[in-house]
């Protein structure tokens, strides 16, 4: 199997080292850039690409774990209490004991209150999960920078920053389930979503 290089703030860090801060404009990493060859992904590698099947044997969550979800911040209350409810549907779904959110800016707890909130828990090694689709400036700047600064305050705790949400395949179910039910409500055969209730978003227009 070929050995893969991912970029810096990949590679699980201790606290105790300093975060080689990214300058603006600095490329996208070599795992996340389109690939140019004929895979049977059109946008990466199939090595690089994450699976839904056949997933044995990878590592996963051990004792000692904490688990940050981390998304950009609001200043709409809805949309903030929104990943209060992602993270605890995630925690009841994986039984992680320790899992906090987080928000990038705007909002509160911010990436440095969740990390302490982990180490309070007994986490040993903090994961952070970016909730963001691509792998834009917060995942290569922001979020490493922010991370790294809280982690600071804690020696001794190592910490992991991990890819954005991307192109799994699994986003395809969730697109096509948003687009299924929003016809559904339209053609009157079903409530409106929790996303969209209350909004008068989803009706037809012209």
């Amino acid at each position: 199997m070929d050995s893969l290089s991912f970029p810096s703030h990949l590679s699980l860090r201790s606290s105790t080292s300093a975060y080689p801060a990214r300058k603006p404009g600095t490329a996208v990493p070599a795992f996340v850039k389109l690939h140019k060859g004929p895979p049977k992904s059109r946008y990466l590698p199939q090595r690089y690409r994450m699976a839904t099947a056949n997933r044995e044997g990878l590592n996963g969550i051990e004792e000692g774990d904490g688990v940050i979800i981390v998304d950009h911040g609001s200043r709409r209350k809805e949309s903030n209490i929104m990943l209060n409810e992602f993270v605890a549907m995630f925690r009841e779904r994986t039984k992680y004991p320790i899992v906090e959110p987080a928000h990038m800016e705007l909002a509160e707890p911010s990436i440095r209150d969740a990390f302490s909130l982990c180490v309070q828990q007994g986490a040993r090694r903090v994961i952070v999960s970016p909730f963001f689709l691509s792998p834009g400036r917060h995942w290569n700047q922001d979020i490493p920078s922010l991370t790294a600064e809280a982690a600071k305050e804690h020696p001794g705790i190592s910490y992991v920053i991990t890819a954005p949400l991307g192109l799994h395949e699994l986003l395809v179910d969730v697109v096509n389930d948003r687009i299924d039910h929003c016809l559904s409500h339209i053609a009157g055969k079903a409530d409106e979503c929790s996303v969209c209730a209350g909004t008068g978003k989803c009706q037809l227009r012209q």
